[in-house]
């Protein structure tokens, strides 16, 4: 009997598979039947024009019992995006795609657009179209914005030098390799300088950059795209070398509202040490993620006021020979404190300040900071290093730091670093990739380093990096005052 009833169930599921032709390989005319996509529209960051982007995908999903068969595939314009569906790039030969139920395919987009005359980014866009043979058409939209570049140098060229060069905000510049500016550099406010993979600046005399806290000057690598996922290539370090300015003879560095992201070296600033040294003017910047320094300062006497410098993998600043004077500045080392590894390198046992005054044949350094912060993730994130303690010329005035309590003369009204204070000093002093939140270094409502900073010091600095006042009897120590 039970024998009987296996062969009358095993009869009668070939007859329903022969009514509805229902196998994964088998392709069904159904008109009710559609694929999914992985995105209905894929779109770009902006596609620097004669450039190209990197290459995109899309998944295109049978969800169904039954096979489709798509029997064209086409796109609406064709001339900007360069499609391959299935391994195949030209998709007239696509005419018998079969896609088994359960199963899918992929589709890899790149955006290649001729240069357009126009300063702003251009928006572009296309439709790939899937015809089934059930009658079933279907569209994926895709969308790029393309951007005229000025290019200095092409690859393989090698070596660009210029004399005196000035930086406009019209279009973005894209850099290849080196450049070096002999003459004066002089950067307008709102202006872009893409980084290629590998590339520097030197700039070998004065430098003026007149970035706005509404127009800043940006200087980052020039993948727009993302590494993977929804971690975008700018937040990892090390995708281009660095800036130098390296002079012979004392020159005079201003910048204001600078921006400088995500390479080997941030700012790099040397002088001989013999006779005058240059000057260094910094305000409002932002140094931040490289593998290597934020800010080197060698036999430069600096002035750095309102500026973060944040996330290195070694020192955040290093200061040996020069006067070198901090003010409302926020140095914070939080280097791949992430829960994802992005970086190409490992944080180094390294504090986030370095003052080397130990040379016997280079300048003195006296490096002083005024109601600024200086913290990070290791136990020790600064570092004097002096013959004698009790005779170093510097001051620490008002700040948060995460140190040892400074034995040297001018160290007064300091918040030291408690072991409650880990949570609460920034916004954010951790990057948590699947939640969108990144670094933040404004302070938080329960900081520590909420009005402590030294009134007198904070007077030619009325308003923080972004423009909020300093207002009350006390200021918030760093270059972000707390709301």
């Amino acid at each position: 009997m039970g024998y009987r009833l296996r062969v009358i169930g095993f009869i009668l599921g070939v007859f329903f598979l022969t009514l509805t032709g229902c196998r994964e390989y088998n392709v069904s005319d159904d008109p009710s039947l559609r694929l999914e996509f992985s995105t209905d529209t894929l779109s770009f960051d902006t596609v620097f024009t004669a450039q190209g982007s990197a290459t995109a995908q899309v998944l295109v999903y049978n969800r169904n019992a039954c096979a489709v068969l798509v029997d064209r595939v086409w796109m609406t314009n064709g001339t900007v995006f360069k499609v391959n569906v299935d391994g195949e790039p030209a998709l007239d030969r696509l005419t018998q795609l079969q896609i088994n139920g359960g199963d899918s395919v992929f589709v890899f987009v790149r955006v290649e657009i001729d240069p357009t005359g126009a300063t702003m980014p251009l928006l572009v866009t296309d439709q790939l179209h899937f015809h089934l043979t059930n009658g079933v058409s279907q569209q994926i939209e895709l969308e790029a914005y393309g951007q005229d570049v000025t290019r200095i140098g092409r690859p393989g060229i090698g070596r660009v030098n210029a004399g005196a060069l000035h930086l406009t905000a019209d279009k973005p510049y894209l850099i290849y390799d080196t450049l070096v500016v002999n003459g004066t550099l002089t950067v307008d406010a709102g202006t872009r300088l893409y980084m290629h993979q590998g590339a520097c600046l030197y700039a070998l005399n004065d430098v003026q950059a007149s970035g706005t806290l509404e127009a800043p000057v940006i200087i980052r690598g020039d993948r727009l795209d993302n590494l993977f996922d929804s971690v975008p290539y700018l937040y990892a370090g090390g995708s281009w070398n660095g800036i130098y300015l390296i002079s012979e003879q004392a020159h005079s560095y201003a910048l204001n509202y600078v921006d400088i992201l995500s390479g080997n070296i941030g700012l790099y600033c040397y002088s001989p040490g013999t006779g005058s040294l240059s000057q260094l003017q910094m305000n409002g910047c932002r140094i931040h993620n490289h593998t290597l320094y934020g800010l080197v300062l060698l036999n430069t006497d600096a002035t750095v006021t309102n500026t973060e410098i944040s996330n290195c993998a070694s020192y955040c600043v290093y200061c040996a020979g020069g006067t070198h004077t901090f003010v409302h500045s926020t140095i914070a080392s939080y280097f791949n404190y992430t829960s994802i590894r992005i970086q190409s390198v490992a944080k180094e046992d390294a504090a986030a300040v370095y003052i080397d005054n130990l040379s016997k044949t280079a300048p003195q350094s006296v490096t002083s900071f005024y109601n600024s912060i200086i913290t990070g993730f290791l136990k020790n994130q600064l570092v004097v290093a002096t013959p004698l303690d009790r005779y170093y010329a510097g001051a620490f005035v008002g700040n948060y730091l995460k140190t040892d309590t400074l034995a040297i003369p001018h160290a007064a009204d300091n918040v030291y670093w408690q072991k409650t204070d880990t949570a609460n000093v920034f916004v954010n002093n951790f990057y948590k990739y699947k939640e969108y939140v990144y670094y933040d270094f404004r302070l938080d409502s329960l900081s520590p380093a909420i009005g402590i900073g030294d009134s007198i010091a904070a007077l030619p600095y009325p308003t923080d990096r972004n423009g909020v006042n300093r207002a009350g009897i006390k200021p918030d120590a760093g270059c972000y005052q707390h709301e």
